[in-house]
């Protein structure tokens, strides 16, 4: 056999074992070194290549894919500094639990650490940011080679899906020539149907006594909350929304539980919190005996700041299995099992008893009356970007996503995203909590026809403005609308905002760019909003128009902090009489 029959059949034996394992979506960032894998994946008629110029954004819109999908998507990659691109996307799926299967190209052995253009040390590059790492060996066709390379396709696509979702990295060395033989036999390998590796796994659950002993612990305290944080388990809304009901607790609801927004009964889902919280007072007067907690830390620091300072409320938080996200270093009680099922046996095998009935009503109508502050100058006025959250609930279409910018537009959303029976879904990167690759995510999950809609500031469109070069390439029908207050909003917020002289070129950072030229370099529409009719105007006609539609607000930093500080001492003295 000569080398390029050997390559070609030991690469096209582990796309095969990709797509039989059930991958249907792969990014490629084009390169030499990659060619074998580049070019097998396209031939491959049960994948759908994605080709991204830029290394950075192409992970980061292969995460937000992942993310939307559920399900792992692969990247591609040549050798050298192109593979370090991807450890911003890559941080950020090990941290927001989204399966990524990264593959980088490499030079053979003999041509490292020689001085070898574009050879770089590729070994365990990305750390503990990944599950899991194989240096996969040379090219070879033997029965046992191609057994063992469709074993490493089969075991990395379980390994990102195993427990806790997440990144893995299988780094390739090829030699020269690189070009694969599509004029060969059998290249695909067997002709299985099923993986090479087919894996059966269960759910984590407690057993009764478990349960029971919970039970007994928190039966004798008044005042509980169930809490939902940021999570993706499409089922958990049902769930823990009839387990609040069954045991007559408010439900605290972070914007991304996936709670707020649905079918399901909302009777006791509380979602102006965060707002609530913000007065110290009022934190003082709700301040639980104990909470039950599902999913991650939920986005409010005044959530934050009530546990934190009351390192006495018992504190449960249930992982599906296993981690430990509670920043507060509290004395909390982990529960490992699955949280859909951990609330179905509550419902089935915990009766209920009664708690103090003041305390529910007291939640509800604190959450109403802050309600009330938050929406009451909605859509009338100049613009104001928690609002911005309240009319954009209004106009989307059933069935819609909204891709959530971090800094100010996420604790926005915190604020004003309100209860709808509408199907919403809320995504965001909230693992690293960075404002890089917002544009390519947003793109990622909108990829295959998804209705969604990006909320981000200008710092963060700026970041990733390369990531549009996909909307173009691909015809990608997404919104986006960009929050520009010239800088970094969320900085006026803190103690930084108190040092003029310093804070404008180090944290107001205004750009003074006119997004206009780059959103149409990328054959994007484009309208610059300055009034609510200017805005819904171009939110419903963006719907029709099935092509990238950048909105761009304008807003004022100083006057958007003032209109925040005035809604929260309007609510904090509203709130003094519940």
């Amino acid at each position: 056999m000569t080398h390029t029959s050997e390559l070609t059949k030991f690469v096209g034996n582990f796309i095969d074992e990709l797509a039989k394992g059930g991958m249907t979506d792969i990014v490629i960032s084009p390169g030499s070194r990659s060619t074998p894998l580049s070019m097998m994946i396209a031939e491959h008629e049960s994948i759908k290549h994605w080709v991204h110029m830029d290394e950075r954004s192409a992970a980061f819109f292969a995460l937000g894919m992942a993310k939307q999908q559920q399900k792992p998507v692969a990247l591609v990659c040549t050798s050298g500094t192109a593979a370090a691109n991807y450890y911003p996307a890559i941080v950020e799926a090990f941290y927001s639990r989204v399966p990524l299967v990264i593959l980088t190209a490499d030079r053979p052995h003999e041509l490292r650490d020689v001085g070898a253009p574009q050879s770089i040390d590729q070994i365990h590059m990305y750390s503990r940011y990944v599950k899991w790492f194989q240096e996969v060996a040379m090219p070879e066709d033997s029965d046992t080679m191609l057994r063992y390379v469709r074993s490493i396709g089969a075991r990395a696509l379980h390994q990102s899906l195993d427990g806790n979702a997440g990144p893995v990295h299988l780094n390739f060395p090829f030699r020269e020539p690189l070009v694969p033989d599509f004029s060969m036999e059998d290249v695909w390998g067997n002709d299985r149907q099923e993986s090479y590796h087919p894996v059966t796994s269960g759910k984590r659950m407690l057993d009764t006594r478990q349960i029971e002993k919970i039970k007994e612990e928190i039966v004798g305290l008044e005042r509980g909350l169930l809490v939902c944080g940021p999570q993706e388990d499409r089922n958990l809304a049902e769930a823990v929304t009839s387990l609040a009901k069954h045991l007559q607790l408010p439900l605290l609801a972070d914007p991304l539980s996936q709670v707020r927004a649905g079918e399901h009964e909302k009777d006791h889902v509380i979602e102006c919190y965060d707002a609530m919280l913000k007065s110290e007072e009022t934190r003082e007067r709700f301040k639980p005996d104990f909470i039950i907690r599902f999913g991650a830390m939920p986005v409010s620091k005044p959530y934050k700041l009530l546990i934190e300072n009351h390192p006495d409320i018992v504190q449960y938080v249930v992982e599906d299995f296993e981690g430990h996200r509670e920043p507060t270093n509290n004395h909390t009680r982990m529960i490992y099992a699955d949280g859909t099922n951990f609330c179905k046996q509550w419902l089935q095998e915990v009766g209920t008893w009664m708690y103090d009935k003041s305390w529910l009503d007291n939640w509800r109508e604190a959450n109403s009356i802050t309600k009330k502050c938050l929406i009451e100058d909605k859509g009338v006025g100049s613009l104001s970007e928690g609002h911005v959250i309240t009319e954009l609930t209004e106009l989307l279409p059933e069935k819609s996503s909204i891709y959530i910018g971090n800094s100010m537009p996420v604790r926005d959303l915190d604020t004003f995203f309100m209860t709808t029976p509408k199907h919403i879904r809320v995504l965001a990167n909230r693992g690293a909590n960075g404002i890089d690759g917002m544009v390519s995510s947003a793109l990622g999950a909108a990829a295959h026809g998804e209705s969604v809609t990006l909320i981000l500031g200008d710092l963060s469109f700026y970041h990733d403005l390369n990531g549009l070069l996909m909307a173009k390439q691909y015809g990608i029908d997404v919104r986006i609308i960009v929050i520009n207050n010239e800088g970094g909003g969320i900085f006026s917020f803190l103690p930084q905002a108190n040092h003029p002289n310093h804070f404008e070129p180090l944290f107001g950072t205004p750009l003074q760019l006119d997004f206009q030229k780059a959103v149409e370099m990328y054959n994007g529409s484009f309208t610059r909003v300055e009034t609510w009719e200017q805005f819904r105007d171009a939110v419903t006609t963006s719907f029709s128009a099935n092509d990238l539609h950048v909105m761009e607000v304008i807003t004022n930093r100083d006057e958007n902090a003032q209109w925040h500080r005035d809604k929260w001492k309007r609510i904090e003295e509203s709130l003094r009489g519940v």
